[in-house]
């Protein structure tokens, strides 16, 4: 049995996500934020000890890093699905894809969401913050130029991956020059798996 711990408002949507564009069956856990720091609560110590989310523990095993539970799932459990042969081009930028979107294109996200509350002190960051931020944003824009995923025009797991950055770029106004990011955005919301995420998971301010 695949358990997920999920934390509201977080990146471990994702991992819903794709469970259920898997078709996979799932036991879900959830925690809540606390309401004044909005950190994690410390019940997601028991299960690892960094009390950070996503958590899955899948058959007794805890795995974390949403790249690390994606791959994971999709190897294990994907049936291929969602996923290029392994030995193929695609597979090759498959795999950048899912490490690119927490090791690159996040950091300059968080970094504009974190020196936003500092008000004049953050100033002087801001200039190469958002000259990174729109690099990046603009990367993934331009690969999606034609085609409806990040991969052509069906679904892989990477799109899934990256689905968090783009939607944290698009709260924080970062897309409006990116057109083809904002149909993958639209067509993501439509899709009956990530709906159904949702209504499993709870609301996502995202």
């Amino acid at each position: 049995m695949i358990t997920v711990h999920h934390l509201n408002n977080s990146r471990s949507h994702r991992v819903l996500w794709l469970l259920e564009e898997l078709g996979l069956d799932y036991e879900l856990v959830i925690h809540q934020r606390d309401a004044v720091t909005n950190l994690a609560p410390p019940a997601l110590l028991d299960i690892h000890p960094l009390g950070k989310s996503p958590v899955v523990v899948d058959d007794g095993e805890v795995i974390i890093e949403s790249g690390a539970i994606i791959e994971h799932l999709t190897r294990v459990h994907g049936g291929g699905k969602l996923a290029p042969a392994m030995g193929t081009p695609e597979y090759t930028k498959y795999i950048q894809l899912l490490h690119y979107a927490e090791g690159s294109v996040m950091l300059p996200l968080m970094l504009r969401m974190y020196t936003s509350r500092l008000g004049e002190g953050g100033a002087p960051l801001q200039d190469r913050i958002n000259a990174e931020s729109d690099n990046h944003v603009g990367y993934l824009n331009s690969l999606l130029g034609g085609q409806d995923y990040f991969l052509g025009d069906e679904l892989s797991a990477a799109d899934v991956q990256l689905s968090f950055a783009v939607e944290v770029a698009n709260v924080q106004g970062a897309m409006e020059n990116f057109a083809n990011l904002k149909g993958f955005l639209e067509r993501i919301k439509a899709r009956p798996a990530y709906k159904a995420a949702l209504e499993r998971g709870g609301p996502y301010a995202f």
